[in-house]
């Protein structure tokens, strides 16, 4: 029956333009092939490997959370809702079962909450034999911010200013807050840290020559970032590589720490952004820890969606329905009216989930240069040299990107502090004193959301301390 229904329909065919619609078909999926970007050709057994995974239960983190799972990997994937709510738990069961992996576990750690980021911190430090090999920031990837003419919500600017400011700050803390976790671990020890980026960081690179271009808005008097006539790219631009600068900031301070005497467990009179003093004169190494930033691209779930503001539950197919029975010319009706519309454009142009992690994947499986250097095998030495993981570089595609910041002149207070911190300039992604601004601004507006969101005098004893933390095996 299928036959005949196909032959019936071929010969209605005009024959003469079977040449044209079989070039258009073959551009089409040419043009799909080469939207989805580049796969990684690497690949690693991370079997009793620990990662922590932020925005674990997003369609992005989803995808990766499985694909890590189906290599071995010990995940603990954060979210802001209870353990023991039906939809983590069903999507915890459901992941262990399709990959066969046990150890697939989730932990509760609000990242718009400074305190329940303290409380995870705490927890997972208080075991002392807690293995840690690597931090991925997803959360950060989501494009935050609906277009103008979808925005008509009062008050939507600063919503989203916030949304974004509080994702930037909660990776910046709670990677100092495992920063004493990863220094203590054992020297041969290969960690990484992976903060996700979106693609906009390049509007935002020829306006962040001053501290204003990137400073939060509760740290700043007048923040450029919470201008109404700021472009939703260029604030999204901003958001990306003031975390690419970071990043990169972080490494030449891991690169610069000196190799001896061991460093301390943390103590109570630590702070979360406080990052150990390199002293004059002491002999340095290059860290086992390699801080990278990856830019997956321009995904349909996690950039074109948000951006149309056909985020969950409007992407789905009952959401669609229900948004679609309202008024015309409301919000969610012109949202959803808008991603159908484009929506055969978007399975063109724009990347699946599943091509979006390759990058990371990539950033995850490349050997580093700390690995390489201290094999012994002559063999792998005489050999070609292979691709090695760039520390504080930026990946997409499965390639290093190199973005043009702005240089920045040291000033009175930079000449002083290169005096005691010996930390080289490198000169990329703006240099050291471009790298040390960002990382200040980090600091002041973690400083003033900590205020806003005082942490109980218990908790921030015990985030100092090695005697509150996470079990092994947490419960869900």
């Amino acid at each position: 029956m299928v036959l005949k229904i196909l032959a019936s329909a071929a010969a209605y065919f005009p024959s003469e333009y079977t040449v044209h619609a079989v070039s258009a078909l073959v551009a089409i999926l040419a043009a799909r092939g080469i939207s989805q970007g580049r796969k990684t050709t690497r690949e690693r057994d991370l079997h009793a490997r620990v990662i922590i995974l932020t925005g674990g239960f997003s369609p992005f983190g989803l995808t990766l959370l499985e694909a890590l799972a189906q290599r071995g990997a010990h995940i603990i994937a954060l979210t802001p809702h209870p353990i023991d709510s039906e939809v983590v738990r069903t999507y915890v069961e459901l992941l262990r079962a399709t990959t066969a992996n046990e150890q697939i576990f989730a932990e509760q750690c609000d990242l718009a909450s400074p305190p329940s980021v303290h409380a995870f911190a705490a927890r997972f430090a208080k075991n002392e034999d807690q293995r840690l090999d690597a931090v991925v920031f997803a959360h950060e990837y989501r494009h935050v911010g609906v277009l103008r003419f979808l925005a008509r919500r009062t008050g939507v600017g600063a919503e989203e200013r916030e949304a974004r400011e509080r994702g930037a700050l909660a990776t910046f803390l709670l990677t100092t807050l495992l920063l004493p976790v990863m220094l203590t671990a054992p020297a041969e020890r290969d960690i990484r840290i992976i903060n996700v980026v979106n693609r906009f960081h390049a509007a935002a690179a020829p306006s962040f020559a001053t501290d204003a271009a990137f400073a939060f808005s509760n740290a700043s008097a007048q923040p450029v970032i919470s201008a109404p006539h700021q472009s939703l790219f260029l604030a999204e631009g901003v958001r990306a590589l003031r975390a690419v600068v970071v990043m990169r900031h972080l490494q030449r301070i891991l690169d610069a720490l000196p190799s001896e005497p061991p460093l301390p467990k943390p103590s109570s009179a630590s702070t979360a952004a406080s990052v150990p003093v390199v002293r004059p004169g002491a002999a340095s190494q290059r860290s086992n820890i390699v801080a990278v930033s990856v830019s997956p691209g321009l995904s349909r779930a996690e950039t074109m969606g948000p951006l149309l503001g056909a985020s969950a539950p409007q992407s789905s197919l009952a959401g669609m329905i229900w948004c679609a029975s309202f008024p015309l010319g409301s919000v969610c009706a012109e949202a959803v009216g808008s991603y159908a519309l484009l929506y055969p454009f978007l399975l063109v142009f724009a990347k699946s989930a599943a091509a979006s992690i390759q990058t990371v994947l990539h950033a995850l499986f490349l050997p580093t240069p700390f690995k390489v250097l201290s094999t012994e095998d002559p063999e792998r030495t005489r050999s070609a040299p292979e691709e090695l993981l760039k520390p504080g570089a930026l990946y997409a595609e499965c390639a290093v990107v190199r973005v043009q910041v702005p240089s920045r002149a040291p000033e009175a207070d930079d000449a002083d502090l290169a005096g005691e911190t010996k930390i080289p300039d490198d000169g990329e992604l703006g240099g050291e004193a471009m790298g040390r601004r960002v990382w200040e601004a980090y600091e002041a507006g973690l400083k003033a959301w900590n205020a806003a969101h005082p942490v109980a005098p218990a908790e921030s004893d015990s985030v100092g301390s090695a005697g509150a933390g996470i079990p092994p095996a947490p419960s869900i």
